[in-house]
């Protein structure tokens, strides 16, 4: 954990340069709640990037939630030090001279998984198994750095071209850390919020572990585990209420996925999954089943019409599937 500690310590100043001499800004391509994001062309690298640019205002207002002797790294400090096929590559951070913090990340071709939820396409059908799983793995190495992301949903998640998931937003980050868990600073995408969270409770890594439940939980159902909600006021009203079950609404469903979403949805901390890494390990075992049953091993019941399984190996170029060859056995003279 040294690279907390080196985050921790008092912030050297970072030198400011002019956005538009270094990156020509060929389009905008994405715009969110506290920053926009361009696709751009360095004039450094040559490569064509993602260019982030944040609000200013928004990210002090922010950022002052915090106390000042805390030291709560920036969005830039925390993406550099993330390196996994299942979150965006940022290259590097800095600010312009207008006193914004900026990006310089990947560029990912894809869909954000908040349009696949909502079209409930045969590739979002046969890969949602697959795309739970990524992710998973993706929340996983977040937590293992130390972070608590605060912000799990689709619309933070792109599908890319060859159906690789891709965590993409770290605005809302804080440290894992007693001084960043205590309760009051209720921020994130309502709709996902941990009951702990909206009460104004103690928080921890497992508010991203039910966030993460109300992704799959959408991904299945295209629709939230309670009726929909856009503001805190609203979610207050339906916080103490349990979820739907997904079984009601997805009869075929397969149990242990279904078993595995609604845990994660349990209202009080403690009786939903300890860690992300128990609740992907679930997804793997069903997919490890499936695999077998695809297989044509006996004792395997369960239909795999709709379900890609795959080898969990990840990353991995998307191959055809190819009949493995046999070899024939001579029959022995009796």
């Amino acid at each position: 954990m040294n690279f907390l500690r080196k985050l921790f310590q008092r912030k050297k100043r970072v030198p400011r340069i002019e956005v538009t001499q270094r990156f020509a800004l060929i389009g905008r391509v994405g715009q969110g709640s506290m920053s926009r994001v361009f696709r751009a062309r360095d004039s450094q690298t040559g490569k064509i990037v993602a260019l982030k640019i944040l609000d200013k205002e928004k990210t002090r207002r922010f950022e002052a939630r915090f106390a000042v002797e805390l030291h709560k790294p920036s969005e830039g400090e925390i993406a550099v030090t993330l390196k996994h096929p299942h979150i965006v590559h940022t290259y590097e951070w800095g600010m312009t001279r207008e006193g914004e913090q900026f990006l310089v990340m990947e560029f990912v071709e894809g869909v954000s998984l908040s349009y696949l939820v909502e079209v409930q396409n045969p590739l979002m059908k046969s890969k949602r198994l697959r795309f739970m799983i990524q992710l998973g793995e993706a929340i996983r190495h977040f937590h293992e750095q130390g972070w608590i992301h605060r912000d799990i949903c689709p619309r933070n998640v792109i599908v890319t071209a060859d159906n690789q998931v891709k965590l993409i937003d770290f605005g809302l980050v804080v440290p894992n850390t007693p001084p960043f868990q205590v309760p009051g600073n209720r921020t994130g995408t309502a709709t996902y919020m941990a009951p702990e969270l909206i009460k104004r409770l103690r928080t921890d890594q497992r508010i991203d572990v039910f966030s993460y439940a109300v992704t799959c939980f959408e991904m299945y159902t295209k629709r939230f585990p309670w009726g929909a909600a856009e503001t805190l006021e609203t979610v207050m009203q339906h916080i103490n209420n349990p979820p739907v079950d997904i079984r009601t609404l997805v009869p075929e469903i397969d149990e242990q996925i279904a078993a595995t979403i609604m845990k994660g949805l349990a209202d009080d901390p403690a009786r939903r999954w300890p860690d992300v890494v128990s609740m992907v390990r679930q997804f793997r075992d069903v997919n490890a089943r499936l695999k077998a049953a695809r297989s044509g091993v006996p004792g395997t019941s369960q239909s795999t019409s709709e379900i890609q399984v795959f080898d969990g190996n990840e990353p991995r170029s998307p191959r055809p599937d190819r009949p493995r060859r046999r070899r024939k056995k001579k029959k022995r003279p009796e």
